[in-house]
């Protein structure tokens, strides 16, 4: 099954998602599964991983409902306070949702560039680890650093780096950022993920504008630990669902069918869905 590692869905009138904007146009509507459902049938997709888009746990329990009446969405990613005394105490307690499969803190968003190495999320951490959830991890460039000791101190974490960490494709220096991701992919329990590249490249971007970074990936992390999502609605700032998809399947162009089946939903499933069994079923 071919598997959308990363999407959101939301609605403008639950007033939680502040980084939204009127000047984000083609984002600035509600978005649902109806909206994405044509798209996933155009790409032959079977199944998705619905992503949290807000720092807040109510978003959270919406996109737990949104997948729960979904037959297509076959995880969530959703949001905690880590930072929250009883961190720890809550993920063990959200653990119960069967469709919750990782969290993921805003790291790009926060104030404190070193915010990943704060004591107090070993905690938290730990109890994400004993319930097989996913960290997501939503960084900049600058963040790998700090990503790379962290992911030392928890082997145990399964972590996802979410948009290869946003590399500067308009025309900025890649490398810190090739160095960077070169030692992240030095811990196995690290795996990366192919989305929004689209909306990091320069307006009209082409394939070959996103293989200098695709293919440094791709070097580092092989087809074994690489997951492909589309980043949806977000990539309708740099182009759409069916554009991104195409730019992604030449960028994998060759590779053996066991390979490419592997990025495009293999390793989304041994990834996040190996929660109690699931494999890659609905239910």
């Amino acid at each position: 099954m071919r598997i959308d590692a990363h999407h959101h869905v939301w609605q403008i009138a639950r007033g939680d998602y502040g980084w939204r904007t009127p000047q984000l146009a083609p984002i600035y509507r509600d978005f649902g599964v109806e909206d994405l459902a044509p798209l996933l049938a155009a790409a032959g997709i079977g199944g998705t991983i619905l992503v949290q888009a807000a720092p807040s746990e109510a978003e959270t329990d919406f996109l737990l409902q949104v997948a729960a009446a979904s037959e297509t969405i076959r995880g969530v990613v959703g949001w905690t306070d880590f930072d929250a005394p009883d961190a720890a105490a809550r993920i063990d307690e959200l653990a119960e949702q069967p469709l919750l499969v990782g969290l993921r803190p805003m790291v790009q968003d926060l104030a404190d560039d070193d915010w990943l190495l704060r004591p107090h999320l070993a905690a938290p951490l730990a109890a994400m680890a004993r319930h097989g959830l996913v960290f997501d991890a939503l960084v900049l460039p600058r963040h790998l650093p700090r990503l790379i000791r962290l992911c030392r101190r928890h082997p145990e974490l399964a972590v996802v780096l979410d948009h290869c960490a946003k590399p500067p494709l308009k025309g900025g220096d890649l490398s810190s950022w090739r160095a960077d991701i070169a030692e992240l992919a030095q811990s196995p329990n690290v795996v990366c993920k192919i989305s929004g590249l689209a909306t990091e490249a320069a307006p009209g971007w082409t394939v070959a504008d996103l293989r200098r970074a695709v293919d440094h990936v791709r070097d580092c992390y092989g087809a074994a630990r690489l997951l492909w999502g589309s980043d949806w609605p977000v990539v309708n700032l740099a182009g759409d669902y069916a554009l991104w998809f195409a730019a992604a399947d030449a960028l994998f162009a060759d590779l053996a069918d066991a390979e490419r089946a592997a990025v495009f939903g293999g390793n989304a499933a041994r990834v996040y869905l190996r929660r109690r069994g699931r494999g890659g079923s609905r239910r």
